[in-house]
């Protein structure tokens, strides 16, 4: 037997010895991906949920589809996709891709897996659905150029495992996130060795219309109907600015508890850039 639960704007089953989880949109009797979601949010949603029940995963196999070093940044979980010092017979744990947009958590030794479908999957506009999935396509086409913010590919990655995991750094009596090299006075302020917990309410919010929107996301703006930001306080006293998940229909209202999920953010030079967004608790 299993349990159906929803998890970062995800359906997992969970039968204790494995772990189900899919997408919660369906599109002509097919579970689809949402908008800004892919097999690699979803097989980091699935890692998060195994670790939170108390669970231990330090390996695992991947398949091809999965980023494994977004992965890792965000988990800490390694795969020979990233890592080849790893021995291939010593990964006890395997993520197996579905069909459609599901993935089964298993031990590699796992014969069969017995779960009950989950419930509550929505329907997805097809209309809607096809438009995103044609935005995506043009935006992380190599030959596709933003005219807005630059990041390369090293700068992302820089900065990309203390935003993936909430790392931030102590400095007196307070959290500082996300990370800096020097405080105010220009001394070097030591690395990451704090996680924020992945709860923040929400200060200020804004929505930018389709026309105004970033250049960086002017392919799916105009979709989505625009463009919302969060202005957040963690529970330990960080502040930060964060997108809301795409495919999650939700009107915040300031002092509204939220929680965070590694969603794509954008394309860039034929590589999709990864971070946390917001969904309501």
């Amino acid at each position: 037997m299993s349990e159906t639960l929803l998890w970062k704007g995800y359906l997992i089953a969970d039968n204790g010895e494995s772990l189900f989880i899919q997408s919660p949109y369906m599109l002509n009797e097919k579970i689809v991906y949402g908008s800004d979601s892919d097999e690699t949010t979803m097989a980091i949603a699935a890692i998060q949920f195994w670790k939170q029940t108390g669970r231990t995963l330090d390996s695992v196999h991947l398949p091809s589809s999965v980023d494994a070093s977004t992965l890792f940044l965000a988990t800490g979980v390694d795969s020979i996709l990233r890592n080849d010092d790893l021995n291939f017979d010593d990964i006890k744990w395997n993520i197996l891709s579905g069909e459609e947009a599901t993935l089964v958590l298993a031990s590699t030794d796992a014969q069969n897996f017995e779960f009950e479908s989950p419930e509550n999957v929505e329907l997805i506009d097809e209309q809607f659905y096809n438009d995103i999935c044609e935005a995506w396509d043009k935006e992380c086409a190599e030959s596709h150029v933003s005219q807005g913010a630059y990041v390369s590919k090293s700068q992302y990655l820089e900065g990309a495992r203390a935003r993936l995991s909430l790392s931030s750094q102590k400095l007196g009596d307070g959290l500082i996130w996300p990370p800096r090299q020097l405080d105010s006075s220009g001394q070097r302020i030591p690395t990451e060795s704090h996680s924020l917990t992945g709860v923040a309410s929400i200060e200020s919010w804004t929505k930018l219309s389709a026309a105004g929107a970033p250049s960086e996301f002017s392919l799916r703006a105009p979709i989505l109907g625009g463009v919302q930001t969060l202005l957040v306080r963690f529970e330990q006293g960080p502040r930060g600015v964060f997108l809301v998940c795409d495919d999650v229909d939700y009107s915040p209202q300031i002092g509204d508890v939220v929680e965070f999920s590694v969603r794509r953010i954008y394309g860039q030079e034929g590589i999709i850039r990864y971070g946390l967004k917001a969904l309501p608790k």
